[in-house]
């Protein structure tokens, strides 16, 4: 299913309007290590659809659910994730990358040398 309002704005409005709607801010849905709870919950979900070979529909569908999450953390915290995304990702591409144990990392590696 695809929607047309697949801007970052129109996504943020649509978590913002699921926390409105069951009034998470006053029911202890925006407290920050509950979210961290959940996320930890979603990506263990995210990881058994690997480790356990799920349909690729199955793994979507959790990265999802970890999306809407992260997503609502930064309404819950009051951050910019967009900004903060745009501004990382930047970092990101100044890195240079190395093999470790035969994958590829893009870290900052101070101290690693």
């Amino acid at each position: 299913m695809k929607n047309g309002n697949d801007s970052w704005d129109d996504m943020m409005a649509a978590v913002q309007a699921f926390h409105d709607k069951h009034d998470l801010r006053n029911n202890g849905g925006e407290e920050l290590s509950y979210r961290v709870a959940l996320m930890a919950e979603e990506l263990g979900e995210v990881s058994a659809c690997v480790t356990k070979g799920k349909p690729r529909e199955d793994l979507a569908e959790e990265l999802a659910d970890l999306l809407i999450l992260l997503m609502g953390t930064d309404i819950a915290a009051d951050l910019d994730l967009k900004n903060a995304f745009w501004e990382k990702i930047h970092r990101l591409m100044r890195r240079d990358a190395r093999m470790i144990e035969g994958r590829i990392r893009v870290s900052d590696f101070h101290g690693m040398d």
